[in-house]
């Protein structure tokens, strides 16, 4: 397996996970549990998000797209 992103923390590890999982792309979450190991102390590099191979390049260019993606907010004239 082929490390595809480093997230910065465990909520978008699994958002990501789950994008790619969407698109039929296997992928495993490395460190995940050494985030709790660390407590208070800021964990940098722990993370990683890793496919096969042959799914590094689609994996990359979707995580880049979400990256890059507008949120759609709903219209605030219902407030």
């Amino acid at each position: 397996m082929l490390c595809a992103y480093r997230p910065r923390d465990m909520s978008e590890a699994q958002l990501l996970r789950q994008v790619l999982t969407d698109h039929h792309i296997n992928c495993h979450i490395s460190g995940e549990y050494l985030q709790g190991g660390m407590g208070e102390l800021p964990a940098m590099d722990l993370l990683g998000l890793w496919v096969n191979p042959a799914d590094l390049g689609l994996a990359r260019e979707l995580i880049q797209d979400w990256q890059q993606a507008t949120p759609i907010m709903p219209e605030m004239d219902n407030l």
